[in-house]
């Protein structure tokens, strides 16, 4: 997994004004004090993120992807992320502490934000090797509990009632992601085209109703987490730009996709014996969910399940396009965008076996 760990010199695409960033900062951020170096983390695949290194401590940016990408509508919403985050760390949702945003395009080219460093273990294999049993249940316990402390968020008290729009949360995003599919396509995926027309004609009752709304962070899952370097325990949730207002059972179904996707896919563990390595099985894992929220038995939430992974994995097959579109316009923020995109396909396939399920 070096692949995706740690940092690197920050690529030619992604390089800006090193002195301007330097002396905005010293005017907008207190304590700050130079001189400043910058290397760019290996993972993700959308946002830059860099690493901000001064003689007495480290931050962390966040920007657009460089000011010559053509950008997706809607995508790349870094200043959502600074908004939920600043929100969030009010709750008892572990984030990163925010310092400062900044829209000025004209300081290095495009938007950025800058936030604490937080330091800790990015777990990549879904797998955990190396760990114990009680080691992989208390991590995925550990995902289970914040992500349904997340979901029990009150969106009023923190100042998010307006953060997504009310009502058709399933409709309004198929509608989103097969246009965001469609702007981005490179080739030709059969099963995508009759996913767009499937799913908005077979959304089930669950899916429509309209009281069951949360934050939800949209690409919840283990390497979007940092963990305390000695415990299992969620030191700050990463990667906010997908989320929004929206219905839970999307955000946990997505987040719980990792039970059907084959490793070396996406990064899954659909197909390893889960009890031989101490990790949770899927329904258990929702059993735990249902106690911590209160919404629903695993009964209730498995009768739409495959609506669900269908949706889910069209979802994310339409991220990963965007990815590989990314790769062809030689914008894209990873080494590994290449391998991430053509999992497009694989996904696509998936989904639609999900479709015919359902």
């Amino acid at each position: 997994m070096d692949q995706f760990t740690g940092t690197r010199t920050v690529s030619s695409q992604h390089a800006f004004d090193l002195e301007k960033l330097e002396s905005w900062l010293a005017e907008q951020l207190p304590g700050f004090a130079g001189p400043l170096s910058v290397e760019q983390f290996k993972g993700g695949q959308s946002n830059p993120t860099y690493k901000l290194i001064t003689p007495a401590k480290c931050y962390v940016m966040r920007s657009k992807p460089g000011p010559v990408a053509k950008l997706l509508p809607s995508a790349h919403a870094i200043e959502r992320e600074f908004r939920v985050m600043s929100a969030l760390a009010l709750t008892g949702v572990p984030v990163a502490r925010m310092h400062v945003l900044c829209e000025d395009e004209s300081i290095i080219g495009r938007a950025f934000y800058v936030m604490e460093f937080v330091a800790g273990r990015v777990l990549w294999d879904q797998a955990l090797p190396g760990m114990s049993n009680d080691q992989r249940g208390a991590i995925y316990d550990e995902m289970n509990r914040v992500i349904a402390t997340l979901h029990s968020v009150d969106v009023k008290a923190v100042g998010l009632a307006d953060y997504g729009k009310p009502g058709n949360y399933f409709a309004r995003q198929v509608g989103r992601w097969s246009k965001q599919y469609l702007a981005s396509v490179t080739q030709d995926i059969p099963e995508m085209n009759r996913l767009i027309d499937w799913l908005p004609a077979h959304m089930p009752a669950s899916a429509l109703d309209e009281s069951q709304v949360a934050i939800v962070h949209g690409d919840y899952r283990l390497d979007n987490l940092i963990f305390d370097a000695a415990e299992p325990r969620i030191t700050a949730v990463l990667d906010w730009e997908l989320s929004t207002l929206g219905h839970p059972l999307a955000d946990f179904s997505y987040h719980c996709m990792a039970w059907h996707i084959p490793p070396g896919t996406f990064r899954g563990i659909g197909g390893l014996d889960h009890a031989a390595l101490g990790i949770p099985s899927e329904r258990e894992y929702i059993r735990r969910y249902c106690e911590r929220t209160g919404r629903g038995t695993p009964d209730e939430l498995l009768a739409d399940w495959n609506f669900y992974l269908a949706y889910n994995l069209f979802r994310l097959a339409a991220i990963t396009q965007g990815i590989a579109k990314r790769v062809v316009d030689g914008i894209a923020a990873s080494p590994q965008a290449k391998a991430t995109g053509a999992a497009t396909p694989k996904l696509a396939e998936l989904a639609w076996g999900f479709a015919q399920a359902a």
